[in-house]
């Protein structure tokens, strides 16, 4: 099912950013012969009357629209001025933004329907604080909400964490407003220095020392890895874990924290099965964290209880309201790519960080099981992050084109061809550098 949905989604941005080019071709009157979703011999087409072909190919990771051109193939005389370049250098930018512009116009679509219907998130309580951590040094207890970071209020756990993860890399404070039980709210200030720099994974919340409230959650096993220490042991899904080396466990939190902190040391685990206590034999596995720690790993899931109405914040908006959050949220997803970009460009941010189409499935698949609200909020991030790489002034991109359309602009002539095919080239090996880097990183995190 995660290829499933990997492939949707691709499908779907593909044929929002293709259709951005192919609707501002059309308007510049240039002929369009082909729209194709995917790579490779098309597996069926149709024509339109005005001669583009629309079709579908086997390869589903991307997708093109072919236009008219003289540079390309010979043109007849009759068609010359439907040609991409006969075409003004500003028709030729249009063209060639209109497609990063479709990505991002779907994203704001997206988020307004989402703010319309109404969004739901679980609210910034803290429910612990780590000992001598930068929270507890800052001086955040257990129930406090957050209400406000760097000035931007807060209400759920995802608006902290956005807020939070603007400052990766960075050196400095972040700045938090609180509210007690009382309503009294206090600002403090964290200190951060080059922070989760290095992190393939950030976790910005742990990182802080700061957890948040959590469910009573009894250590009752629902799903078990494949070719994990604890298939090996002989766990089963329904297995209910109540001892472990003759210690009770009392909930799933008990069990994990026993677990990481027994990293390859022979654990007696006694499970309630069918009504019935058994032993097995664990010998937990061990990953390493970006501190370079080592904890215990079993391969383990639970079964995920209903969270308390009182425990979530809903909101919706009238559609006026709903476009401009909509449009603001787009906006700093931009930036945000943007700014960790650079970051990465700097030293401040790890290449880590870049994710590559396994990855990308993987939260496809992750987004989708958490029904439609989380997967069109996948879409619309991933919508975003297309439309930014694709407008950097990197040859074989669509910002790569605009940069050389400008440049004739400025010197009155395209730039020479070899010029371009020598620039074409580097622009191959920066995409490929950056999808090796991509897939490597990939499957680092398998």
């Amino acid at each position: 099912m995660t290829i499933l949905w990997f492939i949707v989604a691709i499908s779907v941005l593909v044929v929002v950013h293709e259709y951005g080019h192919f609707w501002a071709a059309r308007r510049c009157g240039v002929q369009v012969l082909r729209f194709s979703v995917g790579f490779g011999n098309p597996l069926f087409s149709v024509r339109d009357k005005y001669g583009t072909e629309y079709s579908v190919a086997p390869l589903p990771l991307g997708g093109y629209v072919k236009m008219l051109d003289e540079r390309e193939a010979e043109v007849p005389a009759h068609l010359k001025d439907q040609s991409f370049n006969s075409k003004s250098v500003s028709q030729r930018n249009f063209i060639a933004a209109a497609g990063p512009f479709a990505n991002f116009i779907f994203a704001i679509l997206a988020y307004w329907v989402l703010f319309m219907v109404g969004t739901t998130g679980v609210i910034s309580d803290v429910g612990r604080v780590v000992d001598d951590s930068p929270a507890a040094v800052a001086g955040i207890e257990a129930g406090d909400r957050i209400v406000a970071v760097d000035g931007h209020q807060t209400t759920t756990w995802e608006d902290v964490n956005w807020r939070l993860i603007n400052h990766l890399g960075e050196s400095g404070h972040i700045a938090l407003t609180l509210e007690d039980s009382n309503r009294i709210q206090r600002p403090v200030q964290l200190a951060i220095q080059n922070w989760l720099s290095d992190s393939d994974q950030p976790d910005p919340m742990g990182s802080l020392g700061i957890q948040p409230r959590q469910l009573e959650v009894p250590a009752l096993v629902g799903s078990v890895v494949e070719g994990s220490a604890a298939e090996q042991a002989g766990f089963l899904p329904g297995d209910k874990v109540v001892a472990v080396d003759g210690m009770a466990i009392k909930d799933w939190f008990a069990w994990v924290e026993l677990v990481q902190q027994r990293a390859g040391v022979e654990l007696q685990v006694e499970v309630l099965r069918d009504g019935n206590r058994q032993t097995l034999t664990l010998l937990p596995g061990s990953r390493t964290l970006d501190d370079g720690r080592q904890i215990g790993f079993a391969g383990v899931g639970t079964v995920q209880p209903e969270v308390p109405p009182e425990w979530l914040s809903t909101s919706s908006a009238d559609p006026l309201t709903a476009m401009l959050r909509a449009t603001g949220k787009t906006w700093d997803l931009i930036t945000f790519t943007l700014d960790s970009l650079w970051k990465m460009l700097a030293g401040d941010l790890s290449v880590k960080n870049l994710s590559g189409p396994i990855t990308i499935a993987k939260v496809a698949g992750v987004s989708a099981s958490g029904g439609l609200e989380s997967f069109i909020q996948f879409l619309a991030l991933l919508s975003v992050s297309l439309g930014v790489l694709n407008l950097l002034p990197v040859p074989m991109l669509d910002g790569g084109h605009i940069l050389f359309n400008l440049a004739e602009a400025v010197t009155g002539k395209p730039l020479p061809e070899r010029v371009q095919t020598v620039a074409m080239q580097m622009g191959i090996v920066m995409l490929f550098s950056l999808m090796a880097v991509a897939f490597y990183n990939d499957i680092g995190r398998l």
